[in-house]
């Protein structure tokens, strides 16, 4: 009877053992995952040149909680359930703040009246958008590839409430490994 005894003992004290390193990890990268970053994978061309289709993100989830809103130039990843009804995740960038009057001629964007200067690359085209005012708690997001992508000129301002955060790092494919340039205004 006492090797069995000394085996079950073993036994829970290695369950337990892996209980306590396990459940306090899964916790952990739960937390991580809800609230500070998560990765993300860049489907379609609508980003090109600057992110390519399969090309692999890091979001953070901490500024715009935290710090300030979204801001002109930067790369954000949207929950699109509650803006079409479609339960996708799209990238795009802000080019559109709130209160501001957003519309686009042969390809030019203007914000209140004034050519758009942007310090990214941009694959032109999309020809017109007529003037729109931007909601408050809204931006106007679009793709780098203007004439391919599905963004604020279809579906109208995104509530800052649905941006899930702001795509930081690139880390795949080995290429593209590093920061996202996401320009401060």
């Amino acid at each position: 009877m006492f090797p069995r005894r000394s085996v079950l003992r073993a036994l829970l004290s290695f369950l337990s053992e892996i209980a306590e390193t396990i459940i306090p990890a899964i916790l952990i990268a739960l937390v991580i995952n809800l609230f500070l970053a998560q990765a993300t994978q860049v489907l379609g061309q609508s980003m090109e040149p600057n992110l390519h289709t399969s090309q692999r993100v890091i979001i953070e989830k901490v500024t715009y909680r935290v710090f300030h809103g979204p801001r002109r130039g930067d790369i954000v990843v949207i929950d699109m359930t509650n803006v079409t009804g479609q339960d996708e995740m799209l990238i795009k960038r802000v080019v559109g703040l709130p209160g501001e009057i957003i519309e686009m001629h042969q390809g030019q964007v203007y914000i209140d009246g004034h050519p758009l200067e942007e310090s990214w690359p941009v694959n032109p085209g999309g020809g017109n958008f007529a003037p729109q005012v931007i909601p408050l708690l809204h931006v106007f997001v679009m793709g780098d590839n203007r004439g391919a992508s599905n963004d604020s000129r279809n579906f109208g301002p995104v509530p800052i409430s649905e941006i899930v955060g702001r795509a930081w790092f690139s880390y795949w494919p080995k290429e593209y490994i590093g920061l996202l340039g996401n320009p401060v205004e």
